[in-house]
């Protein structure tokens, strides 16, 4: 199962390395990784999007609570939250027929075209982790010139709390 981790972290150089290697150091894996500025420019927030069952996942909560920089981590995955990643497509549509099929499919899934020319058409998509999984699915009979993926980020949906560390696995 994948889990999503927020982490709020001090806006210092070296924090992204040495978190990225703690993480990968005991042998797991981060399928994405956001990091950005928050409303304080001393912080910012980090999510990444980890594989692993609920040990994995305490193993790595733990170990980022342990880190001086770490202020807050939080585990998404059973809270309730929003998240979205935003993917950037761009497929060949040599034919008419096939650009205008592609064209019929990103308006299916609230996607954009955001460049044209002769060969190719770029599609614009923001979407939770399974709604641009299923558009990714479907294009995959086009031929997919290259694909450029931003990572989830999220944001909790439930009351304001204090930054205090969230030890459970949730």
């Amino acid at each position: 199962m994948n889990h999503i981790i927020n982490c709020l972290v001090e806006n210092q150089p070296g924090v992204l390395a040495r978190i990225v290697g703690l993480i990968s150091g005991r042998g797991y894996n981060i399928e994405t990784l956001n990091v950005g500025p928050t409303a304080d420019p001393t912080v910012s927030s980090m999510t990444m999007v980890v594989p692993g069952d609920d040990h994995v996942i305490t193993q790595v909560i733990h170990q980022l609570q342990k880190q001086v920089d770490v202020i807050d981590v939080t585990n998404m995955t059973k809270r309730r939250h929003i998240n979205r990643e935003l993917i950037l497509v761009r497929i060949a549509t040599e034919d008419r027929s096939v650009r205008a099929e592609v064209v019929e499919l990103a308006s299916l899934f609230v996607s954009r075209v955001v460049a044209v020319d002769e060969r190719t058409i770029t599609l614009q998509m923001v979407g939770n982790q399974d709604a641009v999984a299923d558009f990714l699915q479907l294009l995959k009979p086009y031929k997919l010139v290259s694909i450029s993926r931003s990572g989830v980020i999220a944001v909790d949906r439930d009351m304001v709390r204090e930054r205090t560390s969230d030890t459970s696995v949730e």
